[in-house]
């Protein structure tokens, strides 16, 4: 670990902190030519049945899959919130790491306040995870190595980071929400560059079967944050008929636009440390559909 790197991300952390309840224009209401969620990122954009929609059917679309992204966000960042909390605890006070990880769990708990903030904001009902991603989610966040965590932990930080940019660089989104993404790409800048550095040594020193593993962990993990944003309930609420048919033909349009937008980064992450192998390339092909 870059001991001086760390050390100047936590002086950034505590000489420039970006407090939501300044830093974005909470005031501002949507204008009438605002949407919530870039097209390119919403399930059904590039099927036939999308110019089938009316405008207020397309916003409204948006609007509850972006709620839907930033709860499903919350919900991760909280659960490593606990992880981290345990992990802290096996180490010295002035361990760099230690130190880190304090800085780390307080912009975390700021960003949580800030997507229920926004979710409030957009008047959002998130849909609540289903039991498979609960037990997953706990489980994986109690029992798996902190090395195996922080792997899972920079890929889905990686894909938060590409909706952030997609979303804070269109012109016509929500301008709160351009705001509150800006707000998370600056702070989660800091916390992948961590979680690269920490995973250094472990990577360094893995092994073909650790580094198989590793690579699991990440097509996992991104495989579980993918499922929870395409939900049939949306269709429903925005008054398609069929939406049991919707959410089919909307999961598969999704899972090749998210494959197309959100896995460079990643791919490239995983390739540094040779994590694409015979034993694991197939399956990120079969399951991420993954360009590998």
């Amino acid at each position: 670990m870059d001991v001086k790197e760390i050390e100047r991300l936590i002086k950034i952390s505590k000489e420039r902190p970006l407090l939501p309840e300044k830093y974005i224009p909470w005031e501002m209401e949507p204008a009438p030519e605002d949407i919530f969620l870039p097209e390119i990122l919403t399930s059904l954009q590039g099927l036939e049945i999308y110019d089938t929609l009316t405008p207020a059917q397309k916003l409204e679309l948006g609007r509850h899959e972006l709620v839907q992204v930033i709860a499903s966000y919350a919900w991760g960042e909280c659960l490593f919130c606990l992880f981290m909390t345990r992990h802290i605890l096996t180490l010295p006070l002035d361990n760099i790491e230690h130190r880190f990880l304090l800085r780390e769990l307080i912009e975390e708990f700021r960003h949580q306040e800030m997507f229920g903030e926004a979710i409030s904001k957009l008047c959002g009902q998130p849909i609540r995870q289903s039991g498979i991603h609960k037990f997953l989610g706990e489980f994986s966040n109690k029992y798996l190595p902190a090395d195996y965590l922080f792997m899972g932990s920079v890929s889905v930080e990686l894909v938060t980071d590409i909706y952030g940019n997609y979303a804070r660089r269109a012109n016509n989104v929500y301008p709160v929400l351009r705001k509150m993404f800006d707000l998370h790409n600056i702070e989660e800048g800091r916390h992948i560059l961590f979680t690269k550095s920490f995973l250094k040594s472990h990577a360094a020193k893995a092994g073909y079967i650790k580094r198989t593993l590793y690579s699991y962990v990440i097509l996992f993990n991104i495989l579980f944050v993918r499922t929870m944003y395409v939900k049939k309930e949306i269709y429903e609420r925005i008054g398609l008929e069929n939406p049991d048919k919707v959410f089919k033909i909307a999961t598969k349009n999704f899972k090749k636009k998210f494959s197309e937008t959100c896995l460079k980064d990643i791919i490239e992450f995983v390739d540094e440390w040779k994590g694409f192998n015979l034993l694991t390339r197939w399956a990120w092909r079969w399951v991420l559909d993954a360009k590998v």
